[in-house]
């Protein structure tokens, strides 16, 4: 079937995420036919660098032949099972590898499909941790104005992305939302590193006024996704995590996009020093190739939903493909490669040079902030460096930025007034290099005087 057959049939019946479909009458989706290492290919033959991960899950380029082969030989043993009352091996070894790995004290695993489900289950947990200990008043949770964790609907109602949220507010319960730590956009009209991250009072005040209806306090470590790349200090994440320990509250790390050492660390908390009572896991979980999500917790909250049969304490949560042994198969496969391709120093190493690259566009027009972390690095666009009014991301330049990429081999998608890059945590040197010259190329070409 040629590829326009394909993009008719697409059309016809498949409804895209985050996407106005009737653009796709005049710009249809592109058709993306296989990938390799570092690159997509479509149905022409044509080769883009993939620039965002394939939505910030690729981490040891697509493909991998140790992942491919480990999938492979545990289809051919065990597909599926449920995990209620149940257990095998693949997710016996990655609960134990995780809980390795994991910051102190996070000794309990439990497994679900994605990033959502990661975060609802860590929602439901502190949740019904406090009504087992006797505590049904802590019901509430504290969550950032920027701040995103899904699309369920306990991860929308502690979101704080409006575009997410918005038609769905009659079903989503209230949260505290606070400023987030937003340097370029200082909520409290400061600068770092003079404000020493004042602006974690407001999430202290929050929980002081919740008092103790606060069930927990949700953040995404250093790096604030979908809320627009947003990076923020050390510093501010340490003082949150004091805060919670000192009023009481469960602290939950949303570590989806951040965890598997796309900052540099092999998770982004240890740059803070924090551990916290809630690790939310996806997305570089499996490298990125199949579903498969993971929250981690400590003995004290575990401890809680021990009883009786009658005690009705259990957990009643769960998930049809929760600990799918294919899945797990991939992650083991892709934490042995974090261990022998050294990937977390790899990061660290090659981050720096990431971080120059992009500040080279500063003084491009429209550029208002450069910012990044790790394997991650973004450029807000304004309408006017001074007032640093932002253009809208619906503006027609965002679209020219992305077709202007695909002409030069870059795979980006736009996040509302935000370009930027998310790669994979292989990506070479020379890889990087290329990279960097193409996405200036395509600023420079787009973004002129």
């Amino acid at each position: 079937m040629d590829p326009k057959t394909w993009l008719l049939k697409d059309l016809r019946h498949n409804w895209h995420p985050y996407t106005q479909m009737s653009i796709l009458a005049t710009e249809p989706p592109m058709l993306i036919d296989r990938a390799e290492g570092l690159f997509l290919f479509d149905a022409e033959g044509n080769r883009y660098y993939d620039a965002i991960s394939s939505w910030w899950c690729n981490v040891h380029g697509h493909g991998h032949p140790r992942i491919r082969e480990a999938v492979a030989r545990q289809m051919e043993r065990l597909d599926h099972v449920l995990f209620a009352g149940v257990t095998h091996e693949p997710a016996v070894r990655l609960a134990s590898r995780l809980a390795a790995i994991a910051p102190e004290g996070l000794s309990r695993v439990f497994f679900s499909d994605n990033g959502s489900t990661a975060v609802e289950v860590a929602l439901k947990m502190s949740m019904q941790c406090w009504r087992n200990l006797g505590r049904e008043d802590r019901t509430g949770f504290v969550c950032l104005d920027h701040g995103y964790h899904g699309d369920t609907t306990g991860c929308m109602s502690v979101s704080g992305v409006e575009a997410f949220r918005r038609a769905f507010r009659p079903i989503l319960f209230p949260a505290r939302r606070v400023p987030a730590p937003y340097c370029y956009r200082c909520p409290v009209g400061k600068t770092y590193p003079e404000c020493g991250a004042s602006c974690v009072d407001a999430l202290g005040d929050a929980m002081r006024e919740g008092g103790e209806t606060i069930a927990a306090v949700i953040l995404e470590p250093l790096l604030l996704g979908a809320g627009g790349m947003i990076v923020y200090p050390p510093v501010y994440l340490s003082r949150a995590a004091s805060l919670a320990r000192e009023h009481g509250v469960h602290l939950i790390l949303d570590e989806v996009a951040t965890g598997f050492g796309r900052t540099g660390t092999m998770f982004a908390c240890e740059q803070a020093g924090v551990s916290p009572d809630f690790l939310c896991l996806s997305k570089g979980l499996t490298g990125g190739t199949l579903p498969l999500a993971a929250t981690l917790t400590t003995a004290e909250v575990f401890n809680s939903f021990l009883g009786g049969p009658d005690s009705g304490k259990a957990f009643y949560h769960g998930h049809t493909y929760t600990a799918n042994p294919a899945g797990c198969a991939a992650a083991l496969a892709s934490l042995d490669l974090f261990e022998e391709e050294e990937l977390v120093d790899r990061v660290a190493r090659l981050a720096p040079r990431l971080a120059e690259g992009v500040r080279e566009l500063a003084g491009l027009p429209l550029v208002g902030e450069v910012r990044g972390i790790g394997m991650v690095a973004a450029l807000e666009l304004v309408q006017d460096k001074e007032t640093k009014e932002p253009l809208p991301g619906t503006a027609p330049l965002f679209r020219d930025i992305r077709r202007e990429a695909l002409c030069r081999g870059l795979f980006l998608r736009p996040l509302g007034n935000v370009v930027y890059l998310f790669l994979p945590q292989s990506v070479t040197r020379e890889a990087l290099d290329d990279i960097l010259d193409r996405f200036g190329g395509v600023l420079k070409s787009i973004l002129k005087s």
